[in-house]
């Protein structure tokens, strides 16, 4: 398998909305198991395509303690099925060393399809369907850092780019 460059805020890459997946052949399984593999190296716990520069509908997650319960979502929606906000702290491999409350749905129920494209739904609570949310929002060009204050998005931002400037 291969480890995948994960982009990093500001990259406007990381603002493109993905296209559905329609093609289920091996090079899906394959970039599956790339996004699995660059997910677990990096220590997190989900990972979006648009995270790894490949505009497509897909994510993976896995919130499992001994990382052996991978989820994948393809061409996944979502609605709201317990409309009561947790807050959670959030995390991100495109913001990496940053932290913050993110308040979102208690409970969903996501529709999307597996790698040989059938469809399935599942209910998530907790820590499963905010991660879910978070992946989804990476496929509409979102970013958790959309949900803070201008000011702390921006010191963020100047943060990561100074950076992005010491390593380049």
């Amino acid at each position: 398998m291969a480890l995948l460059p994960i982009l990093e805020f500001p990259d406007p890459r990381l603002r493109k909305v993905a296209a559905p997946v329609t093609d289920f052949g091996d090079g899906l399984r394959t970039l599956v198991d790339n996004m699995l593999d660059t997910m677990y190296k990096a220590e997190g716990i989900g990972l979006a395509a648009t995270q790894v520069n490949v505009h497509k509908r897909l994510l993976v997650i896995d919130i499992s303690e001994e990382k052996d319960s991978p989820h994948i979502f393809i061409n996944p929606e979502f609605e709201v099925i317990e409309e009561e906000l947790q807050d959670y702290q959030e995390g991100c491999l495109s913001v990496p060393g940053f932290f913050e409350e993110v308040s979102r749905p208690r409970a969903i129920r996501v529709k999307a399809r597996d790698q040989r494209g059938e469809e399935f739904e599942h209910e998530a609570r907790g820590l499963l369907a905010v991660c879910i949310q978070h992946e989804i929002d990476h496929l509409d060009g979102k970013l958790f850092v959309d949900y803070l204050s201008p000011l702390k998005r921006q010191r963020i931002r100047s943060k990561l780019e100074k950076e992005h400037r010491k390593s380049a």
